[in-house]
């Protein structure tokens, strides 16, 4: 019997005005800027119309800019406004586990603002384990994925087979994700707005590892 396996598609919502400026957004309920964020989430969903049909799950962080991005994503059996769903996609779930890290403090500010702040270096220096001033430790952010990822197994392993699952979200997210799954220096782990990751894992021994990741969508040097 071939062991599960999970299919995991993870993109980061589309520009913001604050993206443009350079400002931490963290849980502001920041919205995409329209005509910045156009481009890419044009191609994002050209991507997704070739790629994912058959989703057993849709996952959304529960801010505006990720609920837009999904609106805008094509996908088979999802109307990208308000028309009627068709039954053939799942209803997504908003979820607040899957917000960014909460900024405190340094929301709305950019580096410029904030360069010449001790506690702000401090903060920095700690590479995000010391929380901001009235936010979120890297280790809070750690431990709330970590519950949010143990649902999203047990749902696949319920399944005994191949379990497909598209999750909108945010940077911070997406590099932890990275940074557990790819290998990659969590501050090196980047992935620019209305991109992502697609990640392949099989049910091995009791556990999930990841067999492969690709970028989303594909790189044009990739499919030329």
């Amino acid at each position: 019997m071939p062991s599960p396996s999970l299919t995991l598609v993870v993109v980061r919502h589309g520009l913001t005005a604050w993206n443009r400026s350079g400002r931490y957004q963290g849980h502001r309920d920041i919205p995409l800027d329209p005509e910045a964020a156009r481009p890419g989430l044009e191609r994002l969903g050209a991507w997704s119309r070739e790629h994912l049909g058959g989703l057993d799950a849709i996952h959304c962080s529960d801010l505006t800019r990720c609920r837009q991005t999904l609106a805008h994503l094509a996908l088979p059996g999802v109307p990208p406004c308000s028309e009627p769903r068709s039954s053939s996609q799942p209803e997504p779930r908003f979820d607040a586990r899957l917000r960014e890290l909460n900024f405190g403090a340094y929301e709305g500010k950019c580096y410029a603002e904030l360069e010449a702040d001790p506690g702000y270096r401090a903060w920095i220096d700690a590479r995000g384990e010391q929380p901001p001033p009235g936010g979120e430790s890297a280790g809070e952010l750690r431990a709330r994925l970590d519950a949010w990822w143990r649902e999203l197994t047990l749902d696949a392993e319920a399944k005994e087979s191949a379990y497909r699952a598209l999750v909108v979200t945010h940077g911070g997210v997406l590099r932890e994700l990275r940074r557990r799954f790819e290998a990659i220096d969590f501050w090196a782990a980047g992935v620019t707005q209305a991109e992502g990751r697609h990640f392949h894992f099989i049910r091995h021994g009791g556990a999930w590892r990841c067999e492969w990741s690709s970028a989303v969508p594909t790189p044009a040097s990739v499919t030329r």
